[in-house]
């Protein structure tokens, strides 16, 4: 190669590796950078994941008619992981490795989360995550944008407890069996020990994904309450949340007799519930559909157009919108600012500009990503279910608390760093 060409051939490289093209990270063909969804739009999930793939592509029409990321349109890849744990793993190789995707969205369950982590870590790929989880996990390739425990679980038992709350002594953990419901009632039940409640006072249930038939269990929660005031914690996650809440309804089960406090129940799970015998009841989000603001007016404004002009089921006639579709929203423009502030789509220069982003949510509260943990801080906030299935808001912090990854009630935590390794460590 003559000197002449091979210094052109140079200054090309660096020019492009100055935008991000000499990254693996960076798939442009043209003026499209191609994204991923890797949402369940069948099986048990699908329920829950699928507005988060609607959401996910409402925002990125938004951004390409903005101009979109640095100039480049977003190229959605959409993947159906089908509710199946290991397939969750194969499509996030498949969008990293052969669609070449710049980031991904996605995941709902823990247990596909932690399918997808080593992939991720492995092809230095890049995950969103907007769900509420267990906490007890720290990557340099994922962003959570949904709540750690400290975030929902602890304040909502917190808040059970409380005079206001209704004064809960004994406490009924329902959930799916999986790792995040058995994880957060591991570090419910440590937190309650610290608060003086006896193993006697707390009964632990696990049942199956696609669970459907609540009657014995809601009979042993009625029998359960005749020991004492008592609270259900329900982290049952899909759709089993339809007929259980039936249950409740079904054998009277009313929230001035044992209140349930859900942490993965929203306004798209109650859609298909009779809501009028479930009235008080609560869930605990970061968000919800009623609250008021001009950012949230604007938003599920937004959305009720989306859904129309896409025909979107369910929603072009009735849009609903609930935590994680904002969860998803805020790490779709988090990203985007990232990107822009690093003047790259490459992982490890995205990943050191997204600390510290500030995007004012559709809450109307501005979250931020912490500078270190790769969590948002979020307010908390509390809802009653009302008889159109629409959540009244009971408490509320104050403003944003940080996201303890690393839950203080475990023993051995306080040695764990708040802080994922560098990218310049990681093994290639």
């Amino acid at each position: 190669m003559k000197r002449r060409t091979f210094t052109k051939t140079l200054a090309l490289m660096a020019a492009a590796a100055a935008i991000g093209l000499g990254s693996p990270a960076l798939h442009a063909q043209g003026k499209t950078v191609k994204v991923g969804v890797l949402h369940s739009l069948s099986g048990t999930m699908a329920i829950s994941e699928t507005v988060l793939k609607d959401v996910a592509l409402m925002a990125f029409e938004e951004i390409n008619a903005q101009g979109g990321v640095m100039g480049y349109k977003i190229e959605p890849v959409v993947v159906d992981p089908a509710s199946n744990w290991p397939l969750f793993a194969e499509k996030a190789r498949q969008l990293i490795s052969q669609d070449k995707v710049a980031v991904v969205f996605g995941c709902w369950t823990s247990v596909s989360r932690k399918s997808v982590l080593p992939v991720f870590e492995e092809l230095n790929g890049l995950l969103f995550y907007p769900v509420q989880y267990e906490g007890e996990e720290i990557s340099r390739n994922v962003f959570y944008t949904g709540a750690a425990p400290n975030q929902q679980a602890i304040p909502a038992v917190e808040y059970l407890m409380s005079e206001d709350g209704g004064g809960a002594k004994r406490w009924f953990l329902l959930g799916t069996d999986y790792v995040y419901p058995r994880t957060t009632n591991k570090i419910l039940r440590a937190f309650l020990h610290s608060k003086g409640v006896a193993d006697k006072d707390i009964a632990e249930v696990y049942t199956p994904f696609g669970h459907s038939d609540y009657q014995t269990i809601v009979a042993n929660i009625k029998k359960f309450s005749a020991g004492g005031k008592t609270a259900v914690v329900s982290t049952i996650n899909g759709d089993s949340n339809v007929p259980f809440y039936k249950e409740l309804g079904n054998q009277g089960l009313k929230a001035t007799d044992v209140p349930v406090v859900a942490f993965s129940v929203g306004e798209e799970e109650l859609r298909g519930v009779d809501t009028k015998p479930l009235v008080g009841h609560l869930a605990a989000w970061n968000y919800f559909m009623s609250i008021k603001s001009p950012a949230n007016e604007a938003f599920t404004k937004k959305w009720a157009a989306y859904a129309k002009a896409h025909n979107i089921p369910g929603h072009k006639d009735k849009p609903l919108t609930n935590d994680p579709m904002e969860a998803t929203y805020i790490g779709i423009y988090m990203w985007k600012q990232a990107v822009e502030k690093a003047k790259t789509f490459d992982v490890a220069q995205v990943t050191a500009a997204m600390a510290g982003q500030t995007f004012t949510a559709p809450s109307g509260i501005t979250s931020m990503m912490d500078a270190k943990n790769h969590h948002l801080h979020k307010a908390v906030f509390i809802g009653e279910v009302k008889a159109d299935g629409q959540f009244n808001i009971v408490w509320k912090t104050k403003g944003p608390i940080k996201a303890q990854p690393w839950s203080p009630y475990i023993p051995g935590n306080d040695k764990k760093k708040d802080e994922p390794a560098l990218m310049a460590e990681k093994k290639m």
